[in-house]
C-alpha cells in the first residue's frame, strides 16, 4: 500500500471516531489534529490514537495497554491478538463506563 492510500484509510478511521464521539451523549472530550487524537473521560483517563506512517499502522494507547493495528483483509487488525480496531476501541470505551459502539 502506498503512503497516500494508508493516509486515506487512516483519515476514514479518524473521521468515523470523531463522528461517533460527536453524536454521543457521553461527556467525553477529544482533541485531534488528524494524526493524533487524545480522548479524555470524566475520570481523567485517556485513550490516545495515532497513525504511525512508517509502519502503516494505527496505534491505540490506553491505561490497559498499547495496541497496533494494520490494514489487512479490508479491516484494521491487531498485530497482537487479531482483534479489529473498532471492537478494541468499543472495549476500551466500555472499560471507562461508556456505551459507545464503533
Amino acid at each position: 500500500m502506498t503512503e497516500s492510500e494508508f493516509n486515506k484509510l487512516a483519515d476514514g478511521v479518524f473521521e468515523h471516531i470523531e463522528h461517533t464521539l460527536d453524536q454521543s451523549d457521553d461527556d467525553i472530550d477529544y482533541d485531534s489534529n488528524g494524526v493524533v487524537m487524545e480522548i479524555e473521560f470524566e475520570n481523567g483517563n485517556k485513550i490516545i490514537i495515532n497513525r504511525h506512517v512508517p509502519n502503516q499502522e494505527i496505534w491505540l494507547a490506553a491505561k490497559s495497554g498499547g495496541f497496533h493495528f494494520a490494514f489487512r483483509e479490508d479491516d484494521w487488525m491487531s498485530q497482537r491478538d487479531g482483534s479489529d480496531l473498532f471492537t478494541q476501541l468499543t472495549t476500551l470505551f466500555s472499560e471507562q463506563g461508556s456505551n459507545l459502539h464503533f
